[in-house]
């Protein structure tokens, strides 16, 4: 059964990125951890544009393998084909961005785990599924990777695949020059040569800039070089000329490559050249296995190459196939992309992993409040909400659509053990009560410390605030939610904002909806709202139009508790699950009040806490769950 449009196959590496731009890679002070390797970004640049991907490579069995495999499942990469190897380091590269000119980087690749890869780890079963395979150069430049890929082109043009080739010549991995000297791009090899020239009748397409056909062609003439590859290879030659664009040659190699077919460019910043090549190939096979015609092909190509140049990374500055629509469709506003606020917002949006169409959260961030019960202490609560998370964890089971919100003051230990148990985990930033708005002091005046965040912490902040506020009041709020936003992300953390305007001055349906509209126009995007149970449909309508007039990407709303009875909570969640923009809930003292009390008083032990906060949290799910049933019914 052909159920993926393709399989790339070779190098896999975690990129380590120079957070720091403009300077020595030797000066750089901290580094974004990224996927990388041009098989594996390509797996993932198409698997963004909506292709069925796969990835054939080695792993090592520790945390940077365990890291590309989370990753690549979270894109939608298949990883059937990808071997976890007991003896091997997964691959490193250091990366940075000097200036336009010059990108430093050291590979580390000394017996890694991809470089491992044999002919052993090539499945006919597994190439079979695939429309085509798409291999790299580097993993020709030794023998028993080259077998791996000579197996996996051999079996692919059996079953009736297609195959492709990005060149993806890298000298110092062909063993042609030192450690330092990974920015270079092109030295004449006859070796190497000789090598690509032998597998080049065995692809349909091969891609490359003008330096990588001088390799595969054994000249630094271009048309000469073209076609010297079109002597032994029927291939469609694609060949990248950087700021010319590129060109598709199906047949005979014209005079000059300003007679191939080409797609259009598009005028942009040069902030990044690393990793473009596998962003123009990943546009480049979407409209190749789509069956576009040449032009088109290359107009996707060349957007996609435009994305990735102008953004900090490889992998993740890659579109998603509805923002390269909209690229298409709009153009070019400004020509540094990573500063173009509605194309980082639908980049941002469409990109973020993860299914959460259902939510229900456990919410016991709360600190006052347990401040508050009689026989309470730091010490205390800090272990009741570890009892809390076992109860969360209990009830969800590993299974999906489970989450918690829990603070770092009070629930260190609890926050800290709920890291990679699949839960969804808000964790508070606001000082409990306060208003005009003020942040706790770990975050820092700065923002800070959100640099400290794990990756999968989205950020809550709870704002008491309604429209009619006064001046300086509103004015003080809206620029702390309006930093703490571009903060988290800056940190790349996702932001869950809560409004309650009913503390502050009477509410009627319209109240919500207007808060949502200011906070949109001051260019606050929350991915997740979390909002008052409210009674009627007018005010929920209300509420979800004006999200979704605004943000049609959004992650969508929670109903918050506000210690409601569940008798109060089930008629609110029967209104709120009638539109499909409310996921679910986050509630806390309905589940753990009354638990908390005892336990703090010392007449239940942690056993029955637990027990206790699991029933009360196991009914509500099963509340919220009926609620959505009955709409689902009621839509049939």
């Amino acid at each position: 059964m052909t159920d993926l449009d393709l399989i790339t196959i070779g190098r896999s590496s975690v990129d380590l990125y120079g957070a720091q731009v403009g300077g020595r890679l030797e000066d750089m002070r901290s580094f974004e951890k990224y996927v990388g390797g041009s098989p594996t970004n390509m797996a993932t640049g198409t698997a963004r544009l909506g292709l069925r991907s796969a990835l054939l490579t080695r792993v090592g069995d520790e945390h940077m393998g365990r890291f590309l495999r989370e990753e690549l499942a979270r894109e939608g990469v298949d990883t059937t084909g990808v071997v976890t190897d007991p003896e091997r380091l997964t691959a490193l590269v250091l990366l940075g961005i000097r200036d336009e000119d010059q990108f430093p980087l050291i590979f580390y690749r000394e017996n890694c785990a991809d470089m491992a890869l044999c002919e052993a780890d090539v499945d006919e079963a597994f190439i079979a599924r695939a429309r085509s395979v798409v291999a790299t150069g580097t993993h020709l430049s030794n023998a028993r990777t080259e077998n791996a890929v000579l197996r996996a082109l051999h079996l692919a043009r059996k079953n009736g695949a297609r195959t492709a080739l990005d060149i993806d010549y890298r000298p110092n991995l062909w063993g042609l020059s030192g450690h330092g000297d990974g920015e270079n791009r092109f030295i004449a090899s006859p070796e190497v040569t000789a090598k690509l020239q032998s597998t080049l009748h065995l692809f349909d397409l091969i891609v490359g800039t003008e330096e990588e056909f001088h390799i595969a062609g054994g000249t630094t003439d271009t048309v000469a070089a073209l076609r010297a590859v079109r002597a032994v290879s029927d291939a469609v030659l694609v060949c990248k000329r950087g700021a010319a664009g590129a060109a598709a040659f199906e047949g005979p190699i014209p005079e000059s490559l300003d007679d191939g077919q080409t797609g259009p460019g598009f005028p942009i910043e040069v902030f990044n050249v690393l990793g473009a090549g596998d962003g123009f190939m990943s546009g480049l096979l979407k409209g190749w296995l789509d069956g576009e015609d040449w032009p088109t092909a290359l107009k996707y190509a060349n957007a996609c190459g435009a994305f990735a140049v102008s953004r900090h990374g490889c992998t993740p500055a890659y579109p998603s196939w509805e923002e390269l629509q909209f690229f298409l469709s709009r153009g070019v506003k400004t020509p540094a992309l990573r500063h173009d606020p509605e194309l980082e917002q639908i980049h941002w949006s469409t990109n973020r992993k993860g299914d959460w169409s259902s939510m229900r959260v456990f919410a016991f961030d709360h600190r006052i409040q347990m401040e508050e019960i009689e026989g309470a202490n730091p010490e205390k609560i800090g272990r009741f909400k570890e009892l809390c998370l076992d109860a969360c964890a209990g009830v969800a089971a590993g299974r999906q659509g489970y989450g918690l919100l829990c603070d770092h003051r009070l629930g260190r230990r609890a926050l800290h053990r709920a890291a990679g148990q699949g839960l969804w985990i808000g964790r508070p930033v606001e000082w409990p009560g306060s208003r005009p708005l003020t942040l706790e002091p770990e975050i820092g005046p700065d923002y800070g410390g959100l640099a400290e965040w794990p990756s999968e912490h989205v950020v809550k902040c709870l704002c008491f605030y309604h429209p009619d506020d006064d001046a300086e009041t509103r004015a003080a709020q809206e620029a702390t939610v309006s930093r703490l936003f571009q903060a988290a992300r800056r940190n790349r953390l996702e932001f869950l904002l809560e409004v309650i305007p009913s503390k502050v001055a009477p509410v009627d349906d319209g109240t919500t909806a207007q808060i949502i509209h200011r906070f949109y126009e001051l260019g606050v995007y929350p991915d997740w709202w979390k909002l008052e149970p409210m009674r009627t449909e007018a005010g929920w309508g209300a509420a979800c139009a004006a999200i979704e007039a605004h943000d049609r990407h959004t992650r969508g709303i929670v109903v918050l508790g506000l210690a409601a009875d569940e008798a109060a909570l089930a008629q609110s969640f029967e209104v709120a699950a009638k539109f499909e923009l409310v996921k679910g809930f986050a509630v806390g003292r309905t589940i753990f009040g009354a638990a908390a009390k005892a336990w703090m008083a010392g007449t239940i032990s942690d056993e029955l806490a637990v027990i206790t906060m699991k029933d009360n949290y196991t009914r509500l799910c099963e509340i919220w769950d009926n609620a959505r049933a009955n709409r689902q019914e009621d839509a049939a």
